[in-house]
Formats: structure tokens, C-alpha cells, sequence
């Protein structure tokens, strides 16, 4: 499940993975609010937070996922991946090389310094 955090700014989306990801939380909450950000500032910021909880992506939201972030590689300015999985570190890695934007990884007690780092 994805959340959005209070910590969101105009540019910076922030959000909170819990669980496993579903399309409906790509379709509902992710990609219409990157692309509101994307449409008033023409790039985004983005930052994934991912709780101890965090079981990854159902298959329709890992396509919606790699879809969505190829189709507008372009349009990030900056993306912050915080705590997850080993597997899912070693994913963002290979994803970066696709990636048009600042891409950081923050291990869980980082949060605060990602945070700051995305909104800037």
C-alpha cells in the first residue's frame, strides 16, 4: 500500500510503502501524483519509503512502475529510495542506469537526511 506522506512538498512527492504494492495504489495515488507534479513544475522530485513490512510489487504494479518511470526518465529531478530489502537496493541500482535524475539510496534511520535531500 502506498501512502503519501505528510512531509510532500509542491515538487516533492513522498510517499510510504506498506505491504505489497498494487496496481490501484500506482493508478489511484503514484502516477497521478507525480504526473500533477510533472504538469506545474515540468520535473519531480520523489521519495519511497519503504517500512520494515515493505513485501515489494505485485506484478501489474512492477510494470506499472518501470512503465511509468521509463515513459518520464526525463521528468525527475531527484529520486530517494529509503530502507528496503537487500533485492530491492540492488534493483534501484540497475534502475538508476535508465534514470535521467539524481538517484540516492538512505538506509530506515536516514529518513530525515532523505527527506531533506529530496526537497532541496
Amino acid at each position: 500500500m502506498i501512502t503519501i506522506m505528510e512531509q510532500s512538498s509542491d515538487r516533492m512527492l513522498a510517499v510510504r510503502a506498506t505491504g505489497k504494492l498494487t496496481d490501484l495504489d500506482y493508478s489511484d495515488i503514484w502516477i497521478p501524483a507525480l504526473e500533477k507534479i510533472i504538469a506545474e513544475y515540468g520535473r519531480a522530485d520523489a521519495l519511497l519509503f519503504m517500512e520494515p513490512d515493505f513485501q515489494g510489487w505485485e506484478p501489474r504494479a512492477l510494470w506499472d512502475d518501470a512503465r511509468f518511470g521509463l515513459a518520464h526518465r526525463k521528468e525527475f529531478r531527484k529520486l530517494a529510495v529509503v530502507g528496503g530489502p537487500a533485492w530491492v537496493r540492488w534493483g534501484v541500482k540497475l534502475g538508476e542506469l535508465l534514470m535521467d535524475c539524481e538517484v540516492k539510496l538512505y538506509p530506515t534511520e536516514k529518513l530525515d537526511q532523505a527527506l531533506e535531500w529530496g526537497s532541496s
